[in-house]
């Protein structure tokens, strides 16, 4: 299969190249410390769906983020060149992804999660050869799904989440998931990048389900949608390991 990137996707790669932290999150990253991190946000195509973007559900038993969608990736490890390797590693590790199919596209800026004082780089990817994947590790992932973006931007399947410290956040609700948190933030900032957002009802609220203890999550947005007392948490696939 071509490598060619999609004419679709390139107002967004052309937008992510001057991107800064603060069109993220208006959490500021600390100059050091921090412990690095990686997720791989990986953009695919169906024939039958069009665009899409790759994202697992964490394990009901994890001891946190039970439950919870994710963008594949994790920790760096000390062995890894780079936050690139570091995504690229855990999303084979997670779901069996062959990095010989991704054609990186940009280094995102890293986001800072306090709660848990990781520094996440977000690799933004185009799957040129799309392949089937799967939970490799069904203790902590428990499912693998290709999101299509005309789900995602559709009005009705955009929500706020509300979750039980009184936080909330923009999420969406796609086959059965319910994306929200870290996740939903770059997700939300992306489709906006790449020109794909369409407005949507912003007083529909759904209460967080109780899936395992989640602390109050980063998710970016705007000031009205953190608490100050709430230090955000990591809805991506951050292990610790």
């Amino acid at each position: 299969m071509s490598t060619e990137l999609p004419p679709w996707c390139e107002p967004l790669v052309s937008r992510v190249r001057t991107a800064r932290t603060e069109d993220f999150t208006q959490l500021r990253t600390p100059t050091s410390g921090g412990r690095a991190s990686a997720v791989l946000v990986l953009l695919g195509e169906d024939p039958a769906h069009g665009p899409d973007v790759l994202v697992l559900q964490r394990a009901a038993r994890m001891r946190t983020h039970a439950g919870q969608p994710a963008f594949p990736g994790g920790a760096a490890d000390p062995d890894d060149s780079g936050p690139v390797a570091t995504a690229l590693r855990e999303a084979e590790e997670e779901v069996g992804l062959d990095p010989s199919t991704v054609t990186v596209l940009a280094q995102l800026p890293p986001l800072w999660i306090p709660v848990s004082d990781f520094v996440v780089t977000p690799i933004l990817a185009w799957w040129h050869e799309p392949h089937p994947v799967h939970a490799r590790e069904p203790d902590e992932v428990a499912h693998v799904a290709r999101l299509p973006v005309a789900e995602l931007v559709d009005p009705a399947n955009r929500v706020r989440v509300r979750h039980p410290s009184g936080w909330i956040g923009p999420a969406f609700q796609v086959r059965g998931m319910l994306v929200w948190g870290f996740t939903a933030g770059v997700l939300g900032a992306l489709l906006g990048m790449g020109g794909w957002d369409r407005p949507w009802p912003q007083d529909r609220i759904v209460e967080l389900p109780p899936v395992g203890a989640a602390p109050a999550p980063y998710a970016g947005g705007d000031d009205e949608d953190e608490l100050a007392d709430s230090g955000p948490a990591n809805g991506a696939a951050i292990t610790g390991r």
